[in-house]
């Protein structure tokens, strides 16, 4: 299918938004479109299909659940919220269920039966300390353990994409340059780990940091630990939950002008609950709580379990906290993109990429149509 985006507003890396036509030529974006249907985006920013790499659920699914039936549904409800590209993260649990959720995100890809591409896994767990777990289960971390993580790969046939660790757990360093060899990214995140200790992982190889602030030290005049040595490592790029729960708004703003626009990932940390009216949900063998925008471990609401806001809700907080758009697209798109190695498919809309994007209404943001691969899903 050919087709002409013509009229709108265009997301471009280095210019912002800029007027132009967007052509597609089969699944791709072309130079021309040699004909075929024309698409009005007067009146939108035409942007590319956003990357999520650190959600866990929708709309009564978790990633962790290891269903066939759970997974498609995510990558449906995901793909209808202008979200093109995948990344679930699965939970702290023990290794047989970490198996079967490998084993299931590489058999829906051998599949492809519709909806957002699963473009990997994230393992946000078990790798993690015990006083940051936040929302975890305590009762199924470990240690560092590079067989494991061998394992895990060869179950997920190799599209485990990006895992979590805290660097002060033992043998971390080994495990980072591991990992690393296995082609698979490493975030520093669930941690107490000091400077000295947060700055040798990342010099060991990890690049990007789990939910910046959240479940790790604060940034501290006398110890900056995870968050000042994230900054000095130039190619390490912080997360950030931009659901207006996680985060206050100054310093969301703070933290894109620190780290700047090229290295900033707005991520979802979606629940099952995500989609779904108030209630209380599984989540990670514990139960969670929620509350209109919030959801808690259920008894102890003071202890946050990840949001139940989508990736495109996320970017028009980030919008509204004033964060520039053009900012905010390209922390939910190029930038994760480059973060787990699939930017040279996905993020923007140059000639040659995959022709995934969305047309998001210019007055509020909301989504007019979605376009993935070349096809209308959306509008």
């Amino acid at each position: 299918m050919r087709m002409r985006i013509t009229g709108g507003q265009v997301f471009d890396l280095e210019r912002g938004f800029i007027a132009r036509d967007v052509c597609t030529d089969g699944g791709l974006v072309a130079q021309a479109s040699g004909g075929g249907e024309t698409l009005d985006a007067a009146g939108c920013y035409v942007i590319p299909g956003l990357v999520d790499v650190h959600f866990h659920g929708c709309v009564g699914e978790d990633f962790s659940d290891a269903t066939p039936e759970g997974l498609q549904r995510i990558a449906d409800f995901e793909l209808s919220q202008g979200v093109t590209y995948i990344c679930p993260a699965g939970m702290t649990l023990p290794e047989d269920q970490l198996t079967a959720i490998c084993k299931n995100t590489a058999a829906h890809r051998r599949h492809n039966t519709g909806g957002a591409e699963v473009v990997g896994a994230h393992l946000e767990g078990p790798f993690l300390c015990m006083a940051k777990k936040g929302a975890q289960n305590g009762d199924f971390l470990h240690d560092p353990d590079v067989p494991m993580l061998e394992r895990l790969q060869a179950a997920a046939e190799g599209c485990v994409k990006l895992v979590t660790v805290a660097p002060e757990q033992p043998g971390s360093v080994a495990f980072i340059k591991a990992a690393r060899e296995m082609d698979i990214h490493v975030s520093v995140g669930h941690t107490v780990a000091d400077y000295s200790t947060a700055k040798a992982a990342f010099e060991a190889g990890a690049d990007h940091a789990t939910h910046l602030f959240n479940a790790m030290p604060p940034l501290a005049h006398r110890d900056p630990g995870v968050i000042g040595a994230a900054y000095e490592v130039p190619g390490v790029q912080p997360e950030l939950i931009c659901d207006g729960i996680h985060i206050h708004p100054a310093v969301v703003r703070l933290t894109f002008d620190l780290f700047g626009k090229e290295r900033m990932i707005i991520i979802s940390d979606s629940l099952r609950a995500t989609g779904m009216p108030d209630g209380e949900y599984p989540f990670g063998g514990q139960m969670i709580e929620v509350h209109g925008s919030r959801a808690t471990i259920l008894g102890h609401p003071e202890t946050l379990a990840g949001s139940v806001t989508s990736l495109m809700g996320c970017l028009r907080q980030a919008a509204a906290f004033g964060i520039p758009l053009a900012d905010a697209v390209r922390a939910c798109t190029y930038n994760p993109a480059r973060s787990i190695g699939i930017e040279d498919r996905a993020g923007t809309l140059d000639v040659g990429k995959e022709a995934s994007l969305v047309l998001l209404n210019q007055a509020d943001l909301s989504i007019r149509t979605v376009v993935f691969k070349g096809q209308v899903v959306k509008g």
